[in-house]
């Protein structure tokens, strides 16, 4: 998997996000200066497919409050979620799914899925009152049935891209 570098971002951080061990970044990257990193640079993912090989892809749109499975871009199903609150605003940008965690407690319903961004992910609800809502501290919202439904569709790697 190929990550390109975004302004402001660190190797340090870059190996947060994809939970890959900082050695193992640089290990699969031999050319890099890992102390000089700039904007647009690709970054080799060490374990990871390529989203190009995985024919699902998830759109998320924050204004609509609405989550897309495409495949092959061919629209398979839309399900309603809710989003990051004022102050936890959920991320945009492109991402992919790096773990499945299937009943992880708390707040955070039947199925938690990482996304490729520290502490935010697609997961279910112990509240699904707040689905359709601006809710969360960043996360992505479903419904229970809908999350596990989707996680048992996509596979790790799956990209997600998150918009206005």
């Amino acid at each position: 998997m190929i990550h390109t570098v975004k302004a402001g971002e660190t190797l340090t951080q870059i190996s947060r996000d994809y939970r890959t061990p900082l050695v193992a970044i640089i290990r699969a990257n031999p050319a890099i200066n890992p102390n000089l990193i700039y904007p647009g640079q690709p970054i080799v993912i060490p374990g990871y497919p390529s989203p190009a090989t995985i024919p699902y892809k998830i759109d998320v749109s924050l204004n609509n409050r609405k989550l897309r499975l495409m495949k092959n871009g061919v629209l398979q199903k839309q399900y309603p979620i809710a989003v990051g609150r004022i102050l936890h605003h959920t991320p945009t940008g492109n991402f992919i799914i790096i773990n499945k965690a299937p009943n992880p407690g708390g707040p955070f319903g039947t199925m938690w899925m990482s996304l490729s961004k520290q502490h935010y992910g697609i997961h279910g609800t112990n509240d699904p009152s707040s689905i359709g809502k601006a809710v969360s501290r960043g996360c992505i919202r479903m419904y229970n049935k809908d999350v596990e439904e989707l996680a048992r569709i996509v596979p790790i790697g799956t990209g997600v891209f998150i918009h206005p």
